[in-house]
């Protein structure tokens, strides 16, 4: 290629005329400035409104980014931390800008009175009907001579021959019967009344006694025509059934009293179901309940309770409650397995709806027994009672009858407090107050409020935690921070018993161990790996000797160790990984609650918490490390939440 000269007086022109176009302009921007500088100078106050806005993580307040975007922690949406817009109200209450609330996603409803269902659901086991169980009982001494029924399981009728006994006591007194007809007969001429009355007076005593010795009146017709004694006696069946007991063996000597066989009549059965403590406001006398067999897949059966036991069963704290049901067919079978619901159609004062009862008398023994008017039990015989007086709401429910509910998603606990966030109304700004109540049971998706809340204020139903922390944030009254100023994300635990024995810690150890096991799987998204690690929790708790324990922490120490029982067993019972999840949250507050009376074993825990779990109701859990590892959203969030505590 050619090289082409340039003259070096073309190139020193070039370079001068370019500096005297520079010095030119920077003369003219420090008079007037130039149009890009008035853009400039247009865009500032925009550009600076932007750099004021702070954005944070509502679970992480930690995290403060000039933009918004995602918590690079938990991954959720940040929020508008500082904003003109926004006042902070007053000591409990948040006021943010329209903008704010829409990116909080805040939602309300109203309070209000209306009847909800609660859905309780047990499990239990059909057995015999005890009021229907019969005995053959050998009523005077003898021996066996034949069994008829040679086996369990055999259906028998009311009358049926069951056992053949020979008694020298019985064949004694056929031979007084028969003496006595024939001194009767002999004295029927007599003039000595006295004599004639006396024998005609013996013969009925006799008859009376082998009456009561367990013959029939046609047994003791056949003797007296045979004129003979018959040295065996049939013994009948006094009810039908099915003999469930052979007490006795053929060639076995008897005496009075002596219990041969066990009859049951299954065509009404009894339900023993378990119900736990926390359901036995929505439980009555007479109350319907429907149940599933597992020999039956999709069939329902309905039955009425007919007794709630009186005494809790402080190992696994729950109720007895039986149901009385009907079973004409012979399908039920004590023993069976069977899942049963019982709905209750709520009302205040922990009263029942029930349209079926509404009204009515019952019988206070047998609850089939229903009557439109007082009377007596057709059964028993006992005077009926009105249903209202079990606790069933009247004929005309009114407005009164109706319980103040709000939304299960709405109120935020923390085991002693329940905080709800209520919209205050006439303000310019959406406000919103944070206001502890007293809730009673839960019903369902609702709960029952007792005290703080009234009819037609707005609650916030998502969203809550949000406005908690952005109270937490600016150092006032929250859910986490009653008193206000904010609180650590850490501390060190202290409040376990000094002097608990190491080797009941080493033992509770490992039931804890077996806790961060199902933790774990949790974490994974894994629930049979959960369940398997639950059944080996029953196994570490049954190891646990309570005899190292003494004093209150016996007694503290068999109230968790109940508790511990019944949720083992039920993350073991529950059907896919949320049911899981549920019971392992309801697991880890008996956890947490046991490591802060006895200590951990060795090392320390991690107390964490995720206010997303459960819609957004919140929820906790024990974990052996730092890292955050949420069982309650596996892989989806597996870091969202934070430490609240150490445990040592």
């Amino acid at each position: 290629m050619k090289m082409v000269k340039v003259p070096i007086k073309i190139i020193l022109i070039t370079a001068s005329l370019l500096l005297a176009a520079f010095l030119f302009g920077r003369l003219t921007g420090s008079r007037g400035g130039s149009s890009g500088d008035r853009v400039h100078s247009e865009d500032g106050p925009l550009e600076a409104a932007k750099k004021d806005t702070v954005w944070s993580c509502s679970m992480h307040p930690q995290i403060k980014l000039p933009k918004a975007g995602k918590c690079p922690i938990c991954y959720m949406d940040l929020i508008p931390l500082d904003s003109s817009d926004d006042d902070a109200g007053g000591i409990r209450e948040l006021s943010v800008s329209e903008n704010s609330a829409k990116l909080m996603e805040i939602e309300t409803v109203p309070v209000e009175r209306r009847f909800v269902t609660a859905n309780v659901r047990m499990v239990g086991k059909i057995d015999y009907d005890e009021t229907r169980v019969s005995y053959i009982t050998a009523w005077v001494p003898g021996r066996l001579d034949r069994l008829f029924v040679d086996y369990t399981g055999v259906p028998v009728k009311k009358g049926d021959h069951m056992v053949s006994l020979y008694s020298p006591e019985l064949l004694s007194a056929q031979e007084e019967l028969l003496q006595a007809i024939n001194a009767t007969k002999a004295l029927e001429h007599s003039d000595v009344s006295i004599v004639r009355d006396t024998t005609e007076a013996t013969v009925v005593a006799v008859r009376e006694k082998l009456r009561l010795w367990g013959l029939t009146p046609e047994q003791i017709k056949t003797i007296e025509q045979r004129g003979k004694p018959d040295d065996h006696i049939t013994i009948y069946a006094p009810a039908g059934g099915i003999v469930i007991h052979k007490n006795a063996q053929e060639g076995m000597y008897v005496n009075t009293g002596t219990r041969i066989y066990t009859i049951a009549d299954l065509s009404r059965v009894w339900v023993n179901l378990d119900a736990y403590e926390s359901d036995l406001a929505w439980l009555r006398y007479g109350q319907q309940v429907r149940f599933t067999a597992e020999s039956y897949p999709g069939e329902v059966f309905i039955g009425s309770i007919s007794f709630i036991h009186p005494v809790l069963n402080e190992s696994t704290r729950t109720v007895k409650v039986r149901v009385n049901v009907p079973n004409e067919n012979g399908r039920l079978k004590p023993g069976m397995f069977v899942r049963a619901t019982a709905a209750a159609d709520v009302a205040t004062d922990g009263r029942i709806m029930d349209a079926a009862l509404a009204g009515k008398w019952i019988s206070p023994m047998h609850p089939e027994i229903i009557k439109d008017g007082p009377g007596a039990c057709d059964v028993c015989g006992m005077p009926l009672v009105r249903a209202e007086s079990l606790g069933y709401v009247g004929t005309e429910p009114t407005d009164e009858d109706k319980p103040l509910v709000i939304p299960a998603s709405a109120p935020l606990l923390t085991g002693k407090r329940a905080i709800v966030y209520v919209e205050v109304p006439g303000k310019e700004k959406p406000t919103f107050e944070g206001r502890e109540i007293v809730l009673g049971p839960r019903a369902g998706d609702y709960y029952l409020v007792k005290h703080g809340l009234s009819a037609g204020e707005r609650v916030v139903t998502k969203g809550a935690f949000k406005i908690d922390a952005e109270l937490q944030i600016r150092a006032k009254p929250s859910m986490m921070t009653p008193d206000g100023g904010g609180g650590g994300s850490e501390h060190a635990h202290h409040g376990a018993t000094a002097s608990i024995d190491p080797a009941f810690k080493k033992q509770l150890g490992a039931v804890v161990d077996r806790y961060l096991a199902i933790q774990s799987a949790l974490a994974q998204d894994s629930a049979e790996i959960a369940k398997k690690e639950a059944m080996q929790g029953l196994a570490s708790l049954g190891a646990v000797d309570m005899g190292l324990v003494a004093g209150d922490d016996h007694m503290a120490w068999m109230k968790h160790a109940g508790e511990l029982k019944t949720l083992l067993a039920a993350v073991e019972a529950a059907e896919g990984i949320e049911p899981v999840r549920a019971q392992f949250a309801l697991l880890s507050e008996t956890i947490t609650a046991a490591l802060t009376r006895f200590g951990v074993a060795e090392g320390r825990l991690y107390k964490a918490w995720c206010p997303m779990a459960f819609d957004n109701r919140g929820a906790s859990w024990i974990q052996s490390g730092e890292e955050i590892s949420n069982p309650y959203f596996g892989e989806t969030m597996l870091r969202c939440g934070e430490i609240k505590e150490v445990l040592k």
